[in-house]
């Protein structure tokens, strides 16, 4: 039996393919000041100059996914959080299609997430399929946390689904479970093999 995890409320030029990002400098600049950081800590803490980060904010410069790892990674979130817009997009008619294996890779060092259809910017959807390469919660550092709602289905193998005002679930392949992003969640494989799921998130 998984017990119920006690952890802390969370403050809410290369060479790489490059996918416009959902107002990527604001989001970045928001998510750095309400973790009340300066530009110089933030550097330190990704590996990024402060005068790239700077462009970034001002939306100057268009970085790889190699910056944006590393945004993710120093600014400690994860992927959707970076990703999803916080304000009120349209969307006209638009198409695009994700061929199997083709997305956009971002490993992390808990999710291994597939980016899928990152052509279209500005989307009030995310989807992206994800390898959960975690097998304890401790692997997180805290809650994961974003703004809107989170739709989560199992491919394959077998997963914990950890979320801040609920018990622990087990969830097999072709179980689901649709939840509030802001509400503390994460992930863990309990089969075998490393699970596979289906993410997708909407404002």
């Amino acid at each position: 039996m998984v017990s119920r995890p006690s952890l802390e409320t969370a403050q809410a030029s290369e060479p790489d393919r490059f996918v416009e990002p959902l107002d990527l400098g604001k989001r970045v600049k928001e998510i750095r000041l309400t973790k009340g950081w300066t530009l110089e800590e933030v550097s330190k803490r990704t590996g990024i100059a402060r005068s790239t980060l700077s462009k970034i904010e001002n939306d100057q410069v268009s970085p790889s996914f190699t910056i944006v790892q590393k945004l993710i990674n120093g600014l400690e979130m994860d992927l959707p959080q970076l990703f999803v817009e916080t304000s009120e997009h349209s969307i006209a008619g638009r198409r695009d299609v994700t061929k199997r294996g083709k997305g956009v890779p971002h490993p992390t060092a808990t999710y291994e997430h597939e980016l899928l259809n990152s052509s279209i910017s500005r989307k009030k959807m995310v989807p992206f399929k994800t390898i959960v390469r975690a097998r304890s919660f401790s692997e997180f550092k805290e809650w994961v946390r974003h703004d809107g709602e989170e739709f989560l289905l199992v491919l394959s193998g077998t997963v914990h689904f950890f979320s801040e005002f609920y018990e622990p679930i087990e969830l097999h392949e072709g179980d689901s479970v649709y939840y509030d992003a802001a509400m503390g969640h994460a992930v863990v494989s309990s089969s075998i093999q490393d699970a596979e799921i289906l993410w997708v998130v909407a404002r």
